[in-house]
């Protein structure tokens, strides 16, 4: 279990990291809000997080889009732009090399930024749905973000009804197919990466439970301590997700040589 006295990134804590990719059978990865800090995506928690301005119940619940869309997609206009302007930071990019190596198998990620496939990564499992694309909530069609006039506010289907973002609200269920595909791969994995999440928010605060339950090794690569990492975590990386993972792939890199 991690050491309140390991809270440095030094060659000792990446060598045990790069053991441990290297050995393992099966790795895959839970992201968060933390990794794409990066890229200019604020949190959703924190002195600077996005619910700091927004009022989750009154603009993250499924009722409230329901009951008021057009003050609901104000916050979701602002995150539209943020999102549209990002790109991957250098913990995307070092997650898609790992895939390449062969050392990471799958990434199951609570963003909707979609920046972990626009920086290479071929299997991810997007746990909260993608903000880039939308759907009728009534025809059920789904639109691409170019088809969705957001001037017109709340904007809607040519059937006249309301379009949301293709993303997970509070009150909403998780996509069954990411929820059984994350939770079958947690209980085979020997190794799991949680990368940028304070894993407070449930179902997907449960997958590395549950690789730990079933023997995976959890690695943790957080700015600061969270839950699981005095609870459940073999291994603490106290940093930033962008500073760490490039320097486990150069290190990886570099003992194949």
């Amino acid at each position: 279990m991690w050491n309140p006295g390991e809270i440095l990134i030094d060659d000792q804590l990446i060598d045990q990291l790069c053991n441990l990719l290297a050995a393992s059978g099966l790795t895959m990865a839970l992201t968060g809000a933390g990794i794409s800090a990066g890229s200019g995506i604020p949190t959703f928690r924190g002195l600077q997080g996005l619910w700091e301005k927004y009022d989750i119940m009154e603009y993250a619940h499924i009722d409230a889009f329901m009951s008021n869309p057009a003050k609901v997609w104000q916050m979701l206009t602002e995150l539209d732009a943020t999102i549209n302007m990002a790109k991957p930071n250098p913990a995307h990019t070092a997650l898609a090399q790992l895939e390449e190596m062969g050392l990471l198998r799958m990434i199951v990620t609570q963003n909707v930024d979609n920046l972990h496939q626009d920086a290479g990564s071929r299997e991810v499992v997007e746990f909260h749905g993608n903000a880039s694309k939308f759907r009728c909530l009534d025809c059920r069609t789904a639109h691409e973000r170019h088809q969705v006039n957001l001037a017109d506010m709340p904007p809607r289907c040519a059937c006249g009804g309301l379009v949301k973002p293709d993303v997970v609200f509070f009150g909403e269920a998780i996509p069954w197919a990411a929820n059984v595909k994350a939770f079958e791969t947690a209980r085979r994995a020997e190794l799991i990466l949680v990368v940028g999440t304070s894993a407070v928010v449930a179902p997907a605060s449960e997958i590395p439970v549950a690789a730990k339950r079933a023997g995976g090794k959890v690695v943790e690569i957080n700015p600061e301590p969270t839950v699981l990492t005095r609870g459940i975590t073999d291994l603490f990386l106290q940093g930033s997700a962008e500073d760490v993972l490039p320097m486990v792939v150069e290190r990886l890199k570099a003992n194949r040589h």
